[in-house]
């Protein structure tokens, strides 16, 4: 009786065996055929090719290396800058023993320009490597399970940087209606908006160009020369409530937009392991929110005096543990699935929760500067 069954299953087996088998010598045959073509070369072309090779996979090695290092990376990276010891607001006059003026640096800016430079001198910037731009096969990377993690962080990072950088020339580094731009802050917020994915050579326009990273370090550069000036009381930081009012709209308008994102991801593209775009999204989400702790954490430094005198104090400790919660937040493979499944999580959905929480609290602490 049973029979027929075990005949079924034994020619399942045996057709899966001949799809694999196929499949192997389909993958298998190119390198066959090579081999036997090289083995039959000159020691001129076998030299040519084998050199031709070996910077290939050195290449591709250096490539994978580059986005499986992130090096520097810690949620709690704040604490080394030690803000609770800051008594002064940026750009106060400190008190001075031997008569030499000087003022409080920024710690934004500190903080801005260190997240420069963990994106483009601790790490390689991955977006406009030649191999991240070549794609796989050309499929861009963004569309594939593999190595693109690294390169969404940065940009979310950078997202958090690129708003900074904006609020500090219309806002935070001008006395408004009775001063003038910065140069230097407008110098790197020009730097800022270069696009992150350019290469030495491009097609559009045709030639050579200067990388991004290169215009990110001279915005970094910038910011620290800023910093100096208003160290040495020859620049401005206004720290007026409208300026933190502002200022913290930005970055919850910012959260909300990328919050719509992921939300519209989860809704319609709920796939589970087998969404491969869910990862960029994932993490340039928890880039923005990596980012954007330490930029939040430096403007309770810079704007000490007045979440005391609103009597914020509470509030802004529990807006920043919440910023630092979502960073815990950090699956090995990121999954879409339903909100109510039952096997795959939907990681979108908690980071986007997560991000609400920020936001909801940003807009609660404006609310109480408002009045």
């Amino acid at each position: 009786m049973l029979d027929p069954v075990y005949a079924f299953f034994r020619s399942l087996l045996a057709g899966i065996r001949r799809g694999f088998g196929l499949a192997f010598a389909a993958i298998v045959w190119p390198f066959l055929a090579v081999h036997g073509w090289y083995r039959d070369r000159g020691l001129i072309i076998k030299a040519a090719v084998g050199g031709i090779i070996v910077l290939f996979l050195g290449f591709n090695a250096y490539f994978f290396w580059q986005t499986q290092r992130w090096t520097g990376f810690d949620p709690d990276y704040v604490a080394k800058y030690d803000l609770a010891a800051r008594t002064t607001v940026a750009g106060q006059e400190l008190p001075s023993t031997t008569g030499a003026k000087a003022c409080q640096p920024s710690a934004i800016v500190d903080v801005t320009a260190d997240l420069i430079k963990f994106n483009v001198d601790d790490n390689a910037w991955i977006s406009s490597m030649l191999a991240y731009r070549a794609g796989f096969f050309g499929v861009d990377w963004d569309n594939t399970p593999f190595f693109d993690n690294k390169a969404s962080f940065q940009r979310g990072i950078n997202q958090a940087v690129r708003r900074t950088a904006t609020e500090l020339v219309d806002s935070l580094g001008r006395v408004r209606g009775t001063s003038g731009i910065n140069p230097d802050l407008q110098d790197a917020r020009g730097n800022m908006q270069f696009d992150e994915y350019s290469w030495y050579f491009g097609l559009s326009p045709f030639g050579p160009k200067t990388p991004t990273p290169s215009y990110y370090r001279a915005a970094e550069k910038s910011l620290r020369k800023f910093n100096t000036s208003l160290a040495a009381c020859g620049a401005t930081f206004d720290t007026r409530a409208d300026n933190f009012v502002q200022f913290l709209d930005r970055i919850a308008s910012d959260l909300g937009s990328t919050s719509q994102i992921l939300s519209d991801r989860s809704e319609t593209a709920a796939r589970g392991w087998f969404d491969f775009r869910a990862d960029d999204r994932f993490w340039f989400a928890y880039g923005q929110l990596y980012g954007y702790y330490g930029l939040l954490s430096a403007a309770g430094a810079d704007f000490s005096q007045v979440i005391r005198e609103r009597n914020l104090t509470q509030v802004w400790a529990g807006t920043l543990a919440q910023t630092r919660a979502a960073l815990n937040v950090q699956p090995w493979i990121i999954s879409n699935g339903k909100e109510d499944g039952m096997f795959m999580p939907s990681h979108l959905s908690t980071m986007g929760f997560r991000i609400l929480r920020v936001r909801s609290n940003l807009v609660e602490l404006r609310g109480v500067l408002d009045r």
